[in-house]
């Protein structure tokens, strides 16, 4: 199918198409003109100087006398053709000037509009790699948000997706203010140097005590320095990233059980702040579990350990599983519990010699 171009881009009323149509007419006028007074006798140089003092209005003077009517018709059509596509391109370079300026403060405008009807929105402070996953994450779930980053070219696919944002230094009071800090309900300082997170820390605390800010840092040792300037959470993502990692190493299976569980379902973002933890049994050839029921093993009132998913043997996933559903060797059992409490369960199944074992504890 052949590309369709805008009806602006073909629209003759457009800057640049003035710039070029006056800039042809322009040539095409030269050109007749020469030939005009080439076809009047006059040498090809003589003809182009002519035609040049008399578009410029120089006023040198003729090269040749110009006493018959045609020479003075042509002459004064050059005048005019000549001046008129000469303002013709001007004002096309005007209007590409005055457009460009005046597109860019209702820009502005609108956007300071719209940042001025928010309240209970995010300020998202830097647009690096960290920044712009949040603000398509927000933007998913619906929620209200403002951009603010020094670097106009990071704030370029912002402006693409329409989203809100203010260029300028985020640990300043005015950038601040414009973004609405006062009527903000989170700020987000996600810039890459951890010393500009305190700035912006230590300013947005004081212009607004209630605001929850959540604050970057690279560097672990800055997270009390984070928290003593007024965060009131710190995300280390290389921390985070070193924990992930080591959990898909030692508990592949609870990691990617947990992951389909998190796309479904928002509630267990905070279990890890809550002291719960996910982690997986795998029940063994010769363990007395072998062709019991998941009920058999699911402790509910003393340690409040659940049983939320697992793997069969045969690598297929069941999230949820009935407490009728049946055991088989090798079936990894994802369970959740306090992680104090789960060395304790492990211990359990290890009463019995060689029945179960629990991953990364001796039996």
């Amino acid at each position: 199918m052949p590309a369709v171009e805008s009806p602006r881009a073909l629209s003759p009323s457009t800057p640049l198409r003035k710039i070029v149509t006056g800039l042809a007419l322009f040539l095409l006028i030269c050109v007749v003109a020469v030939a005009g007074y080439m076809l009047a006798g006059w040498r090809l140089d003589d003809a182009i100087y002519m035609v040049i003092i008399t578009i410029f209005g120089v006023g040198y003077g003729e090269v040749h006398p110009v006493e018959s009517p045609s020479l003075r018709a042509l002459t004064i059509t050059v005048i005019i053709a000549g001046y008129g596509s000469v303002i013709y391109t001007i004002g096309g370079c005007m209007q590409m000037l005055i457009d460009g300026e005046i597109n860019k403060a209702l820009g502005a405008r609108r956007m300071t509009k719209g940042i001025e009807r928010l309240s209970g929105h995010t300020i998202i402070c830097g647009v690096g790699r960290l920044g712009t996953i949040l603000a398509r994450e927000l933007d998913a779930a619906d929620k209200p948000f403002v951009l603010i980053d020094s670097d106009m070219e990071k704030l370029r696919d912002a402006e693409a997706r329409g989203f809100l944002f203010i260029h300028g230094d985020a640990s300043e009071e005015e950038i601040l203010e414009q973004a609405g800090i006062g009527r903000a309900a989170t700020v987000a300082s996600v810039l890459s140097h951890d010393a500009t997170n305190v700035f912006v820390t230590i300013t947005a605390r004081s212009m607004n005590p209630d605001v929850v800010i959540i604050a970057r840092g690279e560097n672990p040792k800055t997270e009390k320095k984070l928290l003593g300037s007024g965060a009131n959470q710190v995300v280390l993502p290389t921390a985070i990233g070193a924990v992930k990692v080591a959990q898909l190493i030692i508990r592949p299976t609870a990691e990617n059980m947990l992951e389909q569980i998190q796309q479904q379902s928002s509630m267990i973002d905070d279990l890890g702040q809550m002291g719960l933890r996910f982690d997986e049994l795998v029940v063994q050839a010769d363990s007395w579990l072998v062709e019991k029921r998941i009920s058999d093993i699911e402790l509910h009132s003393n340690h409040g350990f659940l049983i939320v998913g697992m793997r069969g043997s045969d690598g297929t996933h069941q999230l949820n599983p009935p407490p009728t559903t049946k055991l088989h060797a090798g079936d990894v059992v994802i369970i959740l519990g306090h992680q104090d409490d789960i060395p304790e369960l492990a211990d359990r199944f290890t009463a019995k010699p060689a029945k179960m074992t629990y991953r990364g504890v001796s039996t």
